[in-house]
Formats: structure tokens, sequence, C-alpha cells
């Protein structure tokens, strides 16, 4: 059977849907893009925005009018709209998030059960989902009404997960979850994010380790110690949100800014040529020009590689789409705008600072005659002379200079 797995969102989502296709594919079906005709289609959605509501209904009209016999919508939107898009036809099929690893189970094994292939085309850096849910209440966020309480997945299981991947070839995973810093929390005896990072260093062998988003007051000595070990990656995504410690208050968030700052400081000294890249929310209910700037004079002050800035959303059944004081969508316009242009800014002096290093990179993709790979740093880097290299492989790189946000490195030898 052809089967197109389409995905939106975050990289647990993605994690999942790599799952998916990998069982998929034992089991003897063909992955296929949407534009290859595909007798089952399964979409992954992601609800965080009023934009990803947008796109996962366009994905999902788009998989229908491709004469695709059947359509299995599964993810956040498919959780909190489940009625909805049910009513939408009798090709969909909803599939709750807590049923989504039983998706292989409800599809007939293709006509090459034997085949123990997998396709590593996608994604040369896999991502190994360690935990699900989330048990907090930010007043903007729908997810854990579609994901639930946290839940981790068993230190010998994640283990297994990348020792599969490991003797498929791949040289970096990412360990992501909904609330990654809390992984253990629930388990008996109960775990740490740390204790399950020494585990994976001490069980397996694959060449790089990348830990997904974090928050500040989740990173502690232990972690930190763990960052300066050769296979982890010196990166680290830790959402900031505002830089306001009012607006911080009303998104209920559980740090304040001066905790953010001394935390990013404290790492900073510990592993100075760390990369620290951020989530920023502009616009949220009683942002005002203080208010902004104040987060805006917070993210000049700290060494960023790089901003992920969104303009809020406004979600449904959240504590903060009840909040007078709604931003105009004008103004979420010219300060996102403002904020992304920093973004830039600051990623470009990131790369700046690099040229010279050797970095070890990850090549991903081919683009023309050049390849783009993926640096333990997370610098994006297109490779001249590559003709010796693959898609796949680790490589040396010497970082030589760099166009608009990518950096441009020459090989230096494979790993």
């Amino acid at each position: 059977m052809k089967i197109a797995v389409l995905t939106l969102g975050c990289k647990t989502n993605q994690a999942e849907s790599m799952r998916i296709e990998h069982a998929l594919n034992k089991a003897g079906h063909r992955i296929v893009d949407i534009s290859g005709e595909p007798d089952l289609c399964i979409i992954n959605t992601c609800t965080v925005t009023s934009k990803a509501d947008y796109q996962s209904r366009q994905i999902i009209n788009k998989a229908l009018k491709n004469n695709t016999k059947k359509v299995i919508v599964t993810g956040c939107y498919a959780e909190l709209n489940k009625e909805q898009l049910e009513n939408m036809g009798c090709d969909i099929e909803v599939i709750r998030n807590s049923n989504k690893d039983n998706i292989i189970n409800m599809i007939p094994n293709g006509f090459f059960s034997n085949n123990t292939s997998f396709n590593m085309h996608a994604r040369h850096r896999p991502i190994v989902k360690v935990q699900d849910g989330c048990n907090h209440s930010c007043s903007y966020c729908v997810i854990p009404m579609a994901r639930g309480r946290s839940r981790s997945v068993a230190v010998d299981d994640v283990i297994n997960e990348i020792k599969s991947y490991e003797s498929l070839g791949y040289k970096e995973i990412v360990i992501t979850g909904i609330h990654l810093g809390t992984y253990g929390c629930d388990l008996k005896p109960k775990k740490t994010l740390s204790f399950l990072l020494h585990n994976i260093l001490k069980n397996t062998n694959i060449p790089r380790i990348r830990l997904s988003s974090l928050e500040i007051k989740e990173i502690d000595d232990e972690l930190i110690e763990l960052l300066k070990e050769g296979r982890v990656c010196k990166h680290l995504h830790i959402p900031l949100q505002s830089g306001d410690d009012n607006i911080l208050k009303l998104m209920n968030r559980t740090y304040s800014v001066e905790d953010f700052f001394s935390g990013i400081e404290k790492i900073f000294k510990k592993v100075p040529d760390i990369a620290f890249g951020t989530d920023v929310i502009v616009g949220f209910p009683g942002e005002g020009e203080v208010e902004f700037n104040n987060t805006k004079q917070l993210i000049e002050s700290i060494p960023f590689s790089y901003l992920h800035v969104f303009p809020y959303s406004s979600r449904p059944k959240t504590k903060a789409a009840t909040f007078t004081k709604q931003v105009a969508g004008a103004i979420k316009k010219e300060r996102v705008s403002i904020l992304r242009e920093i973004g830039m800014i600051k990623k470009q002096d990131f790369i700046r600072k690099n040229i010279g290093r050797t970095l070890d990179i990850v090549i991903e993709d081919r683009s023309c005659d050049r390849l783009i790979g993926t640096a333990g740093n997370y610098i994006k880097v297109i490779l001249k002379d590559s003709s010796d290299a693959e898609a796949g492989m680790l490589v040396n790189a010497h970082i030589l200079g760099y166009k608009d946000d990518i950096a441009i490195g020459s090989l230096v030898k494979n790993l």
C-alpha cells in the first residue's frame, strides 16, 4: 500500500510520525509524498496557534481532494476538533493522541512484510520522543488539553530506540518531549533528564545527542555538566516568551526575568561555546510599549544565536482568551518584524564568531552541487568541495564565511 504521512507542528509530532513511517516500512508499505497518489494519508496535526489550525484544515482538505481513498487524522488539532472532523465525511477517521501509536495496527501488512529497510532520506537527525503531556497551565496554551498530563518513556525503551537508529547508520538523535524537563517525574522510582542523558551516553554509541526545548529553571548543575560531554551538542533552546515580569505572570510562566537572565549567565559561564535559541510571543494581552521594550532590551542583552518570534494567537478555552487589553494585529505585526530583525542580526553575529573554527556537521541535503548540513551548535552550513561526502555523513568542516543566515564551509574530513 502507498501511504503518505504528513506532519505539522512540534518535534514531538515529528518523532511520532517518524516512528509510524518506520513501522509502516517494516510492514511492507511504501511511504510516498501526497503527490504520489497514496492509498492512505495519515495527517499528524497541530493546534498551537490559529495559523496551525488553518494549516491543519488546509492539508486535510488537500488530502480529501487528492482522491486519497482513506484519510487518518491525528494530533492535537484532531484531538480538540474530533466531532467537527468526523462530520467532514466517511473518508476521514480521527485517532486520539492517546491511541496514535496503534495506527500501525489498524493497517493491514503490505506485500513485502519481510522488508526491514528504512528510507533514511526524510530526516538525517531523527527525533526520539521520551516524554509526552504537560502538567503546567500557561494561560495561552491548549496543548495540556490535547496531550494530557506528563508521561515519560522508560529509560530502557529510549535506549533501545536510539540503538535502532544507531544500527541504521544515523549520526545524531534529538531528544524531545512536550515538556522535556519534567522527564521521569512520573516514573517509579522517579528519574531525571540528567539520569536519562547519562544512560544514553553510557549505553549507546550514537556520535551526537541533541536536547530540544527546555525551561530555564529545569537546567540544573548536573545537566550543565553533561553539556560538556563531547557527544552532547553545545546547543539549548530555552523559551523566554516575554522579557517583562508582569506579562510573564499573566502568561502563568514559572520564572522571572531575573531567573531567566541569571540562568543563561550561569550556563554560559560553564559552557562558553554553547548556542542559545529561544521562543518569544509578541502582542500578548496587556503588552504595551513599556512591556514590549522590556522584552526587546532583554533579548538584546543575551547572546542568543537565533530567535523564534510568534505573534500571540488567542486559543479557545484558554484563560488568556478572556483577558482584556488585547493587542491590535497591526501592532503585533510591527513588533514581530522588529524582533525578527534583531534575531537575524544575532544569528549572523553568532555565525561570524564561528568563522575560522572547524565544526562537526551532519549532512542533510544537497542543493545543486553543494551539500547542506547542521553543526553541533545548530548553525546551518553549506559545504563547498563536497564531492567526497553525501547526505547522512558526519563530517568536519572549516567555516569560511556566511551568506544571509547560512554559514559557508569547506570539507576537512569525514568522521
